[in-house]
């Protein structure tokens, strides 16, 4: 008893140090898969720095597309046994607890898709389900994430919510633009389907940082984290100066300016980074790691 009292002692103090401090512990993810030279997925989760790797993209699918992916110099799809050699990677990410998703990007032209078709697909080719041509491999991926940056804006909910019909265990992300609302995803967003939402604070002039100035940041962040129904909103950052256009945020001006701005929120979930190629060149993840 003796011992169960002091371990419920020692968990209240912890509790309320916590809240004290108006602060929640938060997680690392990274976009990975758009660079050949940013090395493997496993070399990227044994890093140790990332809770949430996304393999990127799954470009092509809907309006009656061969669906296809694309991890540009890592391998060919359509070649041989293609990227199925990834599902060794996979496994090895996820033995080590990192939840590991793919990414659909749409952002051109006219993105007409049926939902409940593109799910399926999804299910049986990346997720839970069977199918003789997994891309990746029989891997089974965490979750689906949804970087929507053109196209259009219909349909997106729906998908998210036959890939929920699946069942809990299947993650529903999302990366929106900081204006808020996002204009390709924001409706979808609204149905509390979504479990992370990884917001970019970059290239958008508007709601990202500048030069020592948060305001615009802050009054952004506070509309996603008191708008939208996710689990957790995660402030989405260029891990270096070349992985953006605008917007890169210094390390040293993210754990002593911004980070005490945001860190205070019951949703604030951590930090994404674009990407892993840019993190390895900067050294950004580890950098923050110890602050995030």
């Amino acid at each position: 008893m003796a011992l169960k009292s002091a371990i419920s002692v020692t968990f209240l103090c912890l509790v309320l140090l916590t809240l004290a401090n108006g602060s929640y512990a938060g997680k690392i993810t990274v976009y990975w898969g758009q660079n050949g030279n940013e090395g493997t997925l496993a070399e990227a989760c044994a890093t140790g720095n990332y809770d949430y790797v996304i393999i990127a993209f799954l470009p092509t699918f809907g309006n009656g597309q061969t669906p296809m992916i694309n991890l540009a110099g890592h391998c060919d799809p359509s070649y041989g046994n293609g990227c199925t050699g990834l599902s060794s990677d996979i496994k090895s990410c996820q033995a080590k607890g990192i939840k590991v998703l793919l990414s659909l990007r749409a952002d051109v032209g006219s993105h007409t898709i049926d939902a409940s078709e593109v799910a399926t697909y999804l299910w049986n080719n990346f997720l839970g389900g069977q199918s003789p041509t997994r891309p990746l491999g029989p891997a089974v991926l965490d979750g689906i994430d949804f970087d929507i940056e053109g196209g259009s804006n219909q349909h997106w909910g729906h998908l998210a919510r036959f890939l929920k019909g699946y069942g809990k265990q299947v993650y529903i992300t999302a990366a929106p633009q900081c204006p808020f609302p996002d204009a390709w995803i924001g409706n979808a967003l609204t149905t509390g389907l979504f479990d992370y939402v990884w917001v970019q604070f970059y290239n958008n002039p508007p709601c990202q940082y500048t030069s020592g100035e948060i305001s615009n940041l802050e009054y952004a962040w506070k509309q996603w984290i008191s708008g939208i129904p996710a689990n957790k909103i995660f402030l989405g950052l260029p891990a270096s100066p070349q992985a953006a256009g605008r917007g890169f945020l210094p390390a040293s001006d993210f754990t002593s300016k911004v980070l005490p701005a945001i860190k205070g929120s019951a949703k604030y979930g951590g930090v994404m980074l674009w990407s892993r190629y840019y993190d390895v060149q900067s050294g950004y993840s580890s950098s923050i790691k110890s602050y995030v």
